[in-house]
């Protein structure tokens, strides 16, 4: 009995994890390339987080197959985890720098606290009334501080 040339294909070839999101069979075939486009593949698999050199090739026929069929239906199967992907790198980088700003903001606030509380002399209730106030003000404008504002306010009562 001989095998189809579908099951010698199965046979030979190799059984990916996952091929979007369904377990598939992978077809072997030659490939020729010149030794230019070979160096170059060599010289980039790894730093695009491929562990082989297939997985490369296969990303980029895929790559190259969305670009051809950027003004047909099928856009959309290619698009939307290339869309997500790139979205999420933005959110990551955006939630980085915000961290760092947040925390150098901190940082900044706390040296101020501490000069101001080692020149002045307020009490407990004055410190709580004073805290209740300026959380009331940082609500109503939505926490846009501005320092005039405050001086012409302390400088009222």
């Amino acid at each position: 009995m001989t095998a189809s040339k579908f099951e010698k294909e199965r046979e030979n070839g190799e059984t990916a994890k996952e091929f979007d999101g369904v377990i598939a069979d992978k077809i072997r075939f030659a490939v020729y390339l010149f030794p230019e486009t070979m160096k170059t593949i060599n010289s980039l698999y790894k730093g695009d987080s491929c562990s082989t050199k297939s997985e490369f090739i296969e990303k980029a026929v895929r790559f190259y197959c969305g670009y051809l069929l950027q003004n047909k239906p099928e856009l959309v199967e290619y698009l939307a985890p290339q869309i997500g992907t790139i979205t999420d790198g933005i959110i990551k980088g955006s939630e980085q720098r915000l961290s760092r700003a947040l925390f150098k903001l901190a940082v900044e606030v706390g040296v101020q606290t501490h000069v101001l509380a080692a020149i002045n002399d307020i009490d407990d209730t004055t410190l709580f009334k004073l805290r209740d106030m300026v959380t009331d003000e940082v609500r109503r404008i939505n926490g846009i501080i501005n320092f005039e504002s405050a001086l012409r306010y302390q400088r009222s009562e």
